[in-house]
């Protein structure tokens, strides 16, 4: 087995033990986080009602010129900052974190960080 394969055995193992504990209301969303080689992407998801209740990443309109000069884990700070901000307009100030398929290191810490900094609780 090659040790991309294994790689993705593992995340996908790592996906399922974290999904399988965590659930998402409207009061208290789900944080879901994704992550590519050069952007990061977060939605607050109600798991109860079925809907995106609000959605940041390194291309939203207010951070796509912001974040050019950054690096990555200070760009997914400030993802986290305006996830947040956008957040505690709907009244939302708590939420559940979900990694996904990630650890919690590096940009998708940064990330949660972020998002702390500016109130949320989770």
């Amino acid at each position: 087995m090659g040790t991309t394969k294994k790689l993705e055995k593992i995340r996908e193992k790592r996906k399922k033990r974290v999904k399988s504990k965590i659930f998402g209301t409207e009061a208290r969303p789900r944080l879901a986080v994704f992550r590519s080689s050069k952007h990061i992407y977060v939605q607050a998801v109600a798991d109860d009602i079925g809907r995106t209740l609000a959605y940041a990443s390194t291309l939203s309109k207010e951070l796509r010129g912001n974040v050019n000069g950054l690096k990555k884990t200070e760009a997914a700070r400030e993802v986290g900052k305006l996830l947040a901000k956008e957040l505690t307009s709907k009244n939302v100030s708590e939420a559940v974190f979900d990694r996904g398929k990630f650890l919690y290191h590096g940009r998708v810490k940064a990330l949660a960080e972020g998002a702390r900094e500016e109130g949320l609780k989770f």
